[in-house]
């Protein structure tokens, strides 16, 4: 009967088979700028900033800049400013931020302007395009901060946390199964390392090494071209002449494991700066990345690319791109083209550049490329700068810039 409600029964209560939930909250993340010789960066103008290295947060870049002079005209460089910034592509991205200058003393009195842990009548801040910024044009009065404990020798030091606002809904599952990880590589580690069932002995400088046909078959066209070949299939010891025994070994424990071994050196952003190439040639992930090109192992090939490119700093852009040039290694070669495009003014005064300059005339051109590329896509207001530092480079010179490099991270927009 229409209309009727069913005796004992809420007519308010809707009885529904499914359910979802929508969970909002924050993805966060920090970053602490060390500004090395605040006393230096005094001076340089109002408005002008420099910026820390870009940082990853929720699926967005993000930078801090800090104005040493300011950013508000009408103070007259009576404060100092500092500001977070989207760097990165992105419309309405709705986040919370803490600055936080830290107390240098030990006593831990920060200076801290923070969204986290209260409430905000407006919501979250939305940054509605790159180059969006939050954060204080009075930050600090620059009187009260040079005789503070936020300042010790000639160093300040920001702290910078990030959380992006993220939704997703959430559909309960009545029943499910849990799948582990894949236990291949290990298994196949096993297989390494006990060589049970090798049918190919390798001479490598007189050491012994041994391993298994198909497993090298299936994972490089090298050895499966050699191995099913009619001339070479019943082979069982192979001598190599042009790998060290623990560059081959390194080459094994990848073709098993899917992996870089253990030994190979750890990169961080200054590894290289102060080696010379030749020196940097005889890293063990350098001879992989060469070992990669030879054998024919692409992934190879891109987990070393990946973790050379951790090294790539003003001091060794050059010297990077160098031997990412020598070893065909194109996405190490364009990270390193790209650095060095948005950070033109410094790395044309290293000596790594000045080597280049002399000895890899096409890499220059490439680099006038590079340059030609992030210049028409950046639209920066340092126009002047952006011709002088293009005048340097296209005349082969490298010196005497020393120009802001900190306007390659965002497009500046005051919000």
């Amino acid at each position: 009967m229409s209309g009727s409600v069913i005796p004992g029964s809420n007519p308010d209560r809707v009885s529904s088979p499914t359910s979802s939930k929508s969970v909002t909250q924050t993805v966060n993340g920090s970053h602490q700028f060390v500004i090395q010789g605040y006393s230096l960066a005094k001076g340089m103008g109002v408005g002008k900033h420099i910026a820390s290295d870009n940082f990853s947060v929720g699926g967005y870049q993000w930078g801090i800049f800090f104005y040493p002079d300011g950013k508000n005209p009408e103070d007259n460089s009576a404060y100092v400013s500092v500001f977070i910034a989207l760097a990165s592509e992105g419309t309405e991205v709705r986040a919370l931020f803490e600055l936080a200058l830290v107390d240098q003393s030990g006593k831990g009195q920060h200076k801290v302007h923070s969204h986290f842990e209260r409430s905000l009548d407006s919501g979250p801040y939305t940054l509605k395009y790159r180059g969006s910024m939050w954060g204080y044009k009075r930050f600090f009065k620059r009187s009260l901060l040079e005789a503070s404990d936020y300042l010790k020798d000639d160093c300040l030091k920001i702290n910078c946390t990030v959380g992006v606002v993220v939704s997703e809904i959430h559909c309960p599952r009545l029943h499910s199964v849990q799948v582990p990880e894949s236990e291949l590589g290990s298994h196949f580690g096993v297989l390494l390392d006990s060589m049970e069932g090798s049918d190919v002995t390798f001479d490598i400088a007189g050491e012994k090494i041994q391993a298994h046909k198909l497993v090298l078959a299936a994972r490089s066209p090298f050895f499966k071209s050699k191995f099913f070949n009619e001339f070479e299939a019943s082979n069982t010891e192979v001598k190599i002449d042009d790998l060290e025994p623990k560059v081959f070994k390194a080459l094994l424990q990848f073709m098993y494991k899917d992996s870089l071994p253990e030994d190979v050196e750890a990169v961080y952003t200054h590894t290289f700066d102060l080696l010379k190439l030749p020196e940097i040639y005889e890293t063990l992930i350098v001879k992989l990345l060469a070992a990669s090109d030879k054998y024919d192992l692409n992934r190879l090939r891109l987990l070393c690319e990946s973790h050379l490119s951790k090294g790539v700093s003003v001091k060794s852009v050059a010297k990077i791109l160098v031997l990412a040039d020598r070893y065909s290694a194109r996405e190490l070669k364009s990270v390193c083209l790209k650095f060095s495009a948005e950070n033109l003014a410094a790395v044309l005064e290293t000596d790594a550049y000045l080597q280049l300059k002399d000895e890899c005339l096409s890499l220059q051109s490439e680099l006038l490329k590079a340059v030609a590329g992030y210049e028409e896509g950046s639209n920066s207001t340092g126009g002047a700068k952006s011709q002088s530092v293009w005048a340097q480079l296209s005349d082969g010179g490298g010196g005497g810039g020393g120009g802001d490099t900190s306007s390659r991270h965002v497009r500046q927009r005051t919000t």
